[in-house]
């Protein structure tokens, strides 16, 4: 019989893997948030890799906001339902619900808790979650996890996901979650017409607002995201989330809906229920947040200045860029090897960008994920485009 190994041997075979199939991750350590300069190991680098798409992690009215909120205690000191629930946590849960046109809102420490528990508390055995293929991994575990039949579609393939309604078992309920900007694609879902469908077969839709929220919308709800781009309220939309550390610059997230789901969540959601409330800093920077991104609506007006700046430079370089109109702009070169010489290149030059390879990725799909933001200058868009042409050559002979 053979025994089974040690924990210290299957760590450290499972990590020589890693490292062998050039799949090992590492830790960037910056010296402050960028802004969007960061601090390397003692080197000023650009960061085109930050998700803080309206430059609000160094607004300085956010800070002082944190500042001022640090002042009502360090912490929440326990869960939300024991006595972790502040005034500038409700207060930051009306500005939410008022943003994204919706009754109410409900605040989590963070968008992967606010998932998992969101899902799990809507179905369970007997009923299905239909996901799509490119979902953000707190969908899929929520899914997973949550007990109910899990089903995937083809991305973004509404054919796919009617005959997946039309198959589903009668009896239990039915649940439809996708992204609504895709984080590693930077394409937006067909939420009017998924809409459409959940509404023919009975289904609730649920609607990942995290690379959305604050920097899309409508004409009366220009923060709320894909869902009210798409001309969807919480009717067709029903259960609504959004993050709080990419376009707000702060930290933690949100599930926007009727009254009576919120009301629902703080019965059912487990991660919002034993988890310790909010820090009240970090509500109160994100209040500030909110209030600036109203008010401050040459921020929204900028980043899209500089994403239609950025194709447009990459289509004269000939760059083969993914087709994405959001912030996310991805680069595909499909070896690990190469995706990662390019980056360290770029890194040498001067520009901060993320290597994304598999899993978080198909096999086959490595990329450069380039993130936008309004605190781009068109000098730093276009030196860092100058970098890019010049790094792409080396990727042949790394994949080579």
């Amino acid at each position: 019989m053979t025994r089974p190994r040690s924990l210290s041997a299957t760590l450290r075979a499972r990590l020589d893997e890693r490292r062998a199939q050039n799949l090992y991750r590492e830790l960037k350590t910056l010296a402050a948030a960028p802004g969007p300069r960061a601090q390397l190991d003692g080197r000023e680098l650009v960061a085109f890799s930050s998700n803080d798409y309206l430059g609000l992690a160094t607004h300085p009215r956010v800070i002082a906001a944190q500042q001022v909120g640090a002042e009502l205690g360090a912490g929440a000191t326990a869960s939300h339902l024991v006595n972790g629930h502040l005034q500038i946590h409700a207060d930051l849960q009306q500005k939410i619900a008022a943003v994204t046109g919706r009754e109410a809102a409900l605040v989590f420490s963070s968008g992967y808790m606010a998932n998992v528990g969101t899902i799990c508390a809507l179905v369970g055995r007997g009923d299905q979650i239909l996901s799509d293929k490119l979902n953000h991994a707190s969908l899929i575990d929520g899914a997973r996890l949550c007990g109910a039949t899990s089903l995937r579609f083809g991305h973004s393939d509404l054919g796919a996901l009617q005959r997946r309604l039309e198959r589903a078992a009668a009896g239990g309920n039915l649940l439809v979650a996708v992204d609504g900007v895709y984080s590693m694609d930077g394409d937006c879902a067909p939420l009017a017409e998924i809409a459409a469908l959940c509404r023919e077969y009975s289904a609730w839709l649920m609607v990942d607002e995290a690379h959305g929220f604050g920097v899309m919308g409508s004409a009366t709800l220009p923060l709320a995201g894909s869902a009210a781009a798409a001309g969807l309220g919480q009717d067709e939309a029903p259960v609504l989330m959004g993050t709080l550390g990419k376009a707000a610059g702060n930290a933690g997230a949100f599930v926007a809906g009727s009254r009576a789901l919120i009301d629902y969540l703080v019965q059912f959601a487990r991660p919002y229920i034993y988890t310790t409330g909010m820090p009240p800093a970090v509500a109160s920077g994100c209040l500030a947040a909110l209030e600036t991104m109203e008010q401050e609506a040459q921020l929204r007006a900028q980043l899209q200045r500089n994403i239609a700046f950025f194709r447009r430079r990459a289509a004269a370089l000939a760059l083969p860029l993914m087709d994405s109109t959001s912030a996310i702009q991805p680069l595909p070169l499909g070896d690990e090897h190469a995706v990662m010489a390019v980056a360290a290149e770029l890194q040498r030059r001067g520009f901060l960008v993320g290597a994304i390879r598999p899993p978080t990725v198909p096999a086959g799909t490595a990329r450069l994920r380039i993130t936008l933001s309004a605190a781009h200058s068109e000098t730093q868009i276009d030196q860092l485009l100058t970098a890019l042409a010049a790094a792409l050559p080396a990727a042949a002979g790394a994949g080579a």
